[in-house]
């Protein structure tokens, strides 16, 4: 699991994506489109339109993790890009900010 207090950064990809992509997808989207550096140790977070459904990805170290969510009812509140205090972002990635 992501241990918060490790996460040097949180970047949140503006408007909805395409959440059929997969690790080497979302990596490339990073370093692409977003021009950052998918191996920072920091959490990258993608939604979907209907802002159901997110996805997160982390590289630890060693490898990618790739975090999948997807709510039974509600939508997410689609933070800010400046509202990413890791309290936020822990509650954001449990399902608090939720509609």
């Amino acid at each position: 699991m992501i241990d918060v207090t490790k996460v040097k950064n949180v970047y949140i990809a503006q408007g909805y994506t395409d959440l059929r992509k997969g690790i080497d997808g979302y990596s490339t989207f990073v370093s692409g489109t977003m021009k950052l550096d998918p191996f920072s140790s920091s959490l990258f977070l993608f939604c979907n339109r209907s802002r159901d459904k997110l996805k997160v990805l982390f590289w630890d170290g060693n490898g990618f993790w790739l975090f999948y969510k997807r709510l039974e009812s509600g939508k997410f509140k689609w933070p800010k890009p400046n509202d990413t205090s890791s309290l936020r972002v822990n509650h954001f990635l449990c399902g608090i900010a939720c509609e």
